[in-house]
């Protein structure tokens, strides 16, 4: 990458400073952000060569930030993170300008393939296709889609599910499944 900083923007300080200071052992040059306001108030201040910016943030989500950092730098290189992935989120996201998408846990390794354009390979047994999701991934999948059309509205999002609030309540406090 270029001599310019990486900015990270994540709200769990946890993972960002620890993501950082992996990228930065990977020899990247590396500023950091809580939330989208700060986010903005770095690319303000100088080039940046990448953002790697959290979906979901409270205040200035990544879906808001996204546009804005492009409007301020538009040949910044925007990548999208998130423990919420979906295939609706990644469409979203690339929609709206970003050009990659990884999904929690990523390590700095995943973070850089995405930030360059390399993709990296995905392990797969005797090198066939990655199995298909299971039934309670999609399930997942598609109540994080229909969250999303509803703009987060959790009653709504019930009711177009055909399930009680609490029920759908319940559902979201669980974690994403794995494939």
């Amino acid at each position: 990458m270029t001599g310019q900083p990486m900015l990270l923007v994540d709200d769990d300080e946890v993972f960002r400073e620890r993501l950082a200071s992996a990228l930065r052992q990977r020899g990247q040059d590396v500023v950091t952000a809580p939330d989208g306001e700060g986010a903005m108030r770095v690319a303000a201040g100088g080039k940046l060569a990448a953002a790697v910016v959290d979906l979901r943030m409270p205040g200035l989500s990544g879906t808001e930030l996204v546009p804005r950092l492009l409007k301020l730098q538009p040949g910044l290189r925007v990548v999208v993170l998130t423990g919420y992935g979906s295939i609706a989120s990644a469409v979203e996201a690339m929609r709206l300008g970003a050009h990659n998408y990884v999904s929690k846990p990523a390590d700095a390794d995943d973070v850089l393939a995405a930030v360059t354009g390399e993709a990296r390979a995905m392990p797969t047994a005797s090198g066939t296709a990655a199995p298909p999701p299971t039934l309670a991934r999609a399930e997942w999948e598609h109540i994080q889609r229909i969250l999303s059309d509803t703009g987060g509205n959790v009653s709504e999002t019930a009711r177009r599910l055909g399930i009680t609030r609490r029920t759908l309540q319940l559902k979201l406090k669980k974690y994403p499944p794995r494939i």
